[in-house]
């Protein structure tokens, strides 16, 4: 019998709104969209700086054009409406968690790229001068996340197969 992915979905609800919510401070708030270059150092080893993210992963795949945003978009979509498709698909509830994970993060970021025409990136994790990372957001880290849970899952976790009922040594 199917579950209904609950976790799933309030997972996905949750990030969403955190990611929505973090980027309107950023922007709205803090105004750091319109304060070129200034950044807020939170911590000696994260700040927050506002960049205008108009690629996806790791920058790439820049959208130069609206014709190359709105296909980003699509695809993204595409992607998002898979994740949903499997989150209702999968059974195990520590899947269902970390694939809502990657649709609240995916949508947060799809919502960004049509509404502004870039993905707003703010957090800043850096060593002095050294930053091992590019400037993401929340909705970066979920996907992160949600994708390592599925991968180790997948490679170090083995669900096991139920029993298989004999019929034939008369057990049924």
């Amino acid at each position: 019998m199917k579950q209904f992915p609950l976790i799933g979905l309030a997972a996905a609800a949750i990030v969403f709104l955190l990611d929505q919510a973090t980027k309107f401070i950023v922007t709205d708030v803090l105004g750091l969209d319109v304060l070129a270059g200034r950044t807020i150092e939170l911590l000696p080893v994260f700040r927050i700086r506002f960049v205008a993210n108009e690629g996806v992963s790791l920058g790439l795949l820049t959208a130069g054009s609206d014709g190359a945003r709105w296909a980003l978009v699509a695809l993204t979509s595409a992607i998002a409406a898979g994740v949903l498709v499997w989150l209702f698909r999968e059974r195990n509830r520590q899947d269902q968690l970390a694939l809502g994970l990657v649709l609240g993060g995916a949508l947060g970021n799809i919502i960004d790229r049509a509404r502004l025409g870039y993905v707003v990136d703010f957090a800043d994790l850096h060593f002095g001068e050294w930053s091992p990372f590019l400037v993401f957001n929340l909705a970066d880290a979920a996907i992160t996340i949600g994708v390592l849970v599925l991968l180790v899952r997948a490679i170090l976790v083995r669900d096991r197969p139920a029993a298989k009922v004999s019929v034939e040594n008369g057990n049924a």
